[in-house]
This record gives C-alpha cells, structure tokens and sequence, in this order.
C-alpha cells in the first residue's frame, strides 16, 4: 500500500471505500462508459482489496458481463465490476491523483473531439466577474476528501 491511503466515496458520504491497492488505471473510451460517467470517457482504476466502509453502491447490470456500481442517493458512479475484479471510478478518490492513467482502451467509440480538449482556450480568472462573483456564492454540500466518523456532521 502506498503511503497515500486510498480512499474514497461519492459526493454524498452515503457511500465510501478503501483499498488495499491499485492495479492499472485507465481511460475507457466506450460508448457504456460515456453514458455510466455522463463524460467523453470513464476513467477507471483496478482496485484491489476494496471494502465498502460506509453504505454500499447500488449497482446497474449494464451488460451480460459487467455491472456498475453508483450512489443510490447522490447517483456518482463508482464501480465497473466483472467477473474476478472491480476497478473504481479514479474522480471517486479522496485523491485521485494516487491513480494517473496509462492507458485509453477501446478507442473505436472514442468521441472524435476528444483530442483537441488540451488545446481549448481557458478560462482566465478574473475574466468574467459575474463568474467570478458566483463562484464565491456557492457553498459546498459535498462531502469532504476524507474519511469521517459520522456523515452528514451533527448540526450544532
């Protein structure tokens, strides 16, 4: 195990996991894994050693060989499983950084744009303050990048 823990859950805190250890990590470019993600692709990483440490997924059997797993409540996908292994939505991590990608499989439904994302123009900050002034309005309700005792926390 890496000195990192790996960990993880949905936006919620209805459901969270930990692993023992990460397999190869991926970028699928399926049309399944499009609309399970309701992304350009699903990035995913082999989990091994993965237990449930708060809820557990609700899960979609979305062909004769894999099921997917996803919050019932808050609907962040968070598992493609098979038959002998289950790799974990990499966006799902406390830090998903712990899982970097080193592969794109299943580039026959790769969405013909996908290339040219890098090279869009970003947005710089400050550029449009009505942005701006939004963004500081929102307050989270997700839950944190970290194990807690109790989700939600207590209202004082």
């Amino acid at each position: 195990m890496t000195a990192t823990a790996l960990t993880g859950g949905c936006q919620c805190g209805a459901v969270r996991f930990r692993a023992e250890g990460l397999g190869r990590a991926s970028v699928c470019h399926c049309r399944m894994c499009q609309k399970a993600f309701g992304a350009f692709y699903g990035p995913l990483v082999t989990g091994v050693g993965v237990v449930w440490t708060r809820g557990e997924p609700k899960r979609f059997q979305s062909s004769n060989l894999v099921r997917r797993g996803f919050c019932g409540d808050c609907g962040t996908p968070l598992t493609y499983e098979y038959d002998g292994g289950v790799e974990l939505a990499i966006g799902a991590f406390d830090d998903p950084s712990v899982a970097a990608p080193v592969i794109q499989v299943n580039p026959s439904d790769k969405l013909p744009f996908v290339d040219g994302i890098p090279g869009l123009p970003m947005r710089a900050p400050g550029s449009e303050p009505r942005q701006e002034e939004w963004k500081h309005r929102v307050i989270s309700h997700q839950h944190p990048d970290r194990d807690m005792e109790a989700w939600p926390p207590a209202v004082a």
